[in-house]
Order: C-alpha cells, then structure tokens, then sequence
C-alpha cells in the first residue's frame, strides 16, 4: 500500500508546489493576476520578480531545510518528537546568528552569520545527544527534556545579548522581529546559491538513508547491517545542524516545520528514508511557501511572524503526539 503511494508521491507533492508557488506569486497586500506576471512589463512585473519571487524561493528553501533537518534528528534519536526547535538546534544558530548581527565591528564579513549559526545548531545538536544517551542506550523523554532544557538557557542568551549589545544603530526592532520568525527577501546571489546547496543538503541525507533505516531496527541490528553506528549519528547530526543554521540564516526561529512534515510523511509514506528525503524537500517547502503567503496577505499591510503561525498549528499538533506516546 505505502508502497504505492510513494510511486504517486513525487507528482502529487509537485503539483501541490506548482500552485502554492502559483498562489505565493500571485497573493500578497495586493493581488497580481498571473497574466500580469507571466508577460509583459510594468509595476506589477516588477513587484513580483523582484520583490515577492525572492522572497517565495527563500521560503522554500527554508522550508526544505527545516523539515530534512528534522527528518534527520528524527531518523538518529529514533523519536519522532524530534525536530530542531525543540530539540534547541534552532536556538543555537539563532544564538550564533545573533553574536554575527549584534557584534558585527569583531567578525570578518560576509560568511560570519552562516558560520556562527552552524556552530550553534552543531554545539546544541551534540550537547543534546550526549545527555540524551547519558547512563547508556537511548532516553526519548530525557533526550527532549534536554532539548526543552537547552532552548530556554539559549533563549535567555539571545535575551542578555540583545540586553548588552542592542541598540538603534543594530536596528533592534528587526532582530527582535527575526526572532519571532519570518522569511527574509534574499539577493540575486543569494538566490542562485539556494539550488546547489539545496541539492548537496539533499544528496547527504539521501546517502544516509540506508544507515538511518538499519538504526531504526535498533543499534545491534545497524551494526549487524555494517553500519558504522557513530560514524552515521556524527554525519546526520552534521547535516542537520547546516540545514537548521541554513533555515535560520533565512528564516529567523520557525518552529513545528521539522516536527510536522517529516511525521506525517512517514505516516504517509513509511519509514524509508530513501522515499522520505525527496518528498520532505517538496513537502516542507510548499508548507513554508503558504505560512509565508499567509504571514504576508492575512493582516496585509502588517505582516505576521511566521513563527508565531507554524506554532499555532504546530504546538497543538506535538501535543496531540505527546497524549498518543502515552496512550
């Protein structure tokens, strides 16, 4: 049966994105019809190649990342309440992130806010795991009590940076927006630059997909398998902590993304992993693309923060798999 859902996944998940990218283009504070956008010339040309396109690719891209980050720490921890935002991944780059804009007189330029936001997805993902697997074997409950734990030390962080170091010339109103969550309108470069690294976050989790399918059998079956066990959990937890940093370099803290996509997927499709990679890229990327859509048109010309959305729908959905857990 998931078998053969999994053959009409691919278009049906392409389809879906066709017309949310569609209606992304086209919604906005002020409807532009597609004939206005698809020939010709003038203001309403302009405002949506130049204006909303960048932004609806940066929401793709953000939400790709976010639920193949979420896939993986699902796929490592075994828990499929894992995911960046609660597991403190997110709160880590946001940390790092913030270091790079609110002290940006004592870092090089350029790369130094992607760089420090890896090394703080990557630093709270292992502080994670080494609790979480503390006394031997795996703890889901002490592994996300531990992600809960983490998130709030890092939040009050992000909270005594901004205390110390925030103010007009940081422009403070937009990082505090950042933090609540919203996708960011990207440069042409930064546009061009979303497809490869896309494609190499997607062709690493597809090359683990054999591992995280034997650990699901558990570590003895995995290593019977030839899977290198430690080898595998430092390459998922490597690639899930670039995904995070790479989602919240564009998209500030969005949470529940990674938790939802990859979960009903799964319920979806199965467990492989193999099936799961592709349709998680399409999948997390149509969700972001109409929370983005949502978060521009809903209370235009105000904007909502996309986080506070995905955690409207998300927060009810992890409670939900909590009481199922415990029936």
């Amino acid at each position: 049966m998931k078998a053969r859902r999994a053959r009409h996944a691919t278009p049906l998940l392409a389809a879906a994105l066709l017309v949310a990218l569609l209606l992304a283009l086209s919604g906005g504070a002020a409807w532009v019809a597609p004939a206005q956008w698809l020939g010709g010339d003038g203001l309403m040309h302009d405002l949506v190649w130049v204006w909303r396109a960048p932004r609806v690719a940066a929401a793709f891209f953000v939400g790709a990342c976010l639920a193949l980050a979420g896939l993986l720490f699902q796929g490592v921890f075994r828990n499929p309440l894992a995911e960046p935002y609660l597991l403190g991944s997110a709160s880590g780059a946001a940390v790092g992130a913030a270091i790079a804009l609110l002290l940006p007189q004592w870092l090089p330029p350029g790369w130094s806010l992607p760089l420090l936001a890896f090394a703080g997805a990557w630093g709270a993902s292992w502080l994670v795991l080494a609790v979480g697997r503390a006394g031997g074997g795996w703890q889901p409950a002490r592994l996300l009590l531990a992600g809960v734990a983490l998130a709030a030390i890092l939040s009050a962080l992000r909270g005594l940076l901004l205390m110390l170091f925030g103010d007009e010339s940081t422009n403070l109103r937009a990082l505090i927006s950042w933090q609540l969550g919203g996708v960011q309108t990207p440069t042409a470069a930064q546009c061009a630059a979303f497809v490869p690294l896309l494609v190499l976050l997607a062709a690493g989790a597809r090359r683990l997909a054999f591992g995280l399918d034997a650990l699901g059998l558990g570590e003895q079956a995995a290593h019977g398998m030839g899977v290198r066990v430690p080898r595998l959990v430092a390459q998922a937890v490597l690639l899930a902590a670039l995904a995070t940093a790479l989602a919240v370099c564009w998209g500030g803290l969005i949470g529940f993304v990674g938790l939802v996509v990859p979960h009903l997927l799964r319920w979806w499709l199965g467990p492989l992993h193999g099936r799961l990679v592709p349709a998680c890229v399409l999948a997390g990327g149509t969700a972001m693309v109409l929370v983005d859509l949502i978060a521009r048109a809903a209370l235009a010309p105000s904007e909502i923060p996309a986080g506070l959305l995905t955690a409207l729908v998300g927060g009810p959905f992890f409670l939900g798999l909590l009481l199922r857990r415990r029936e």
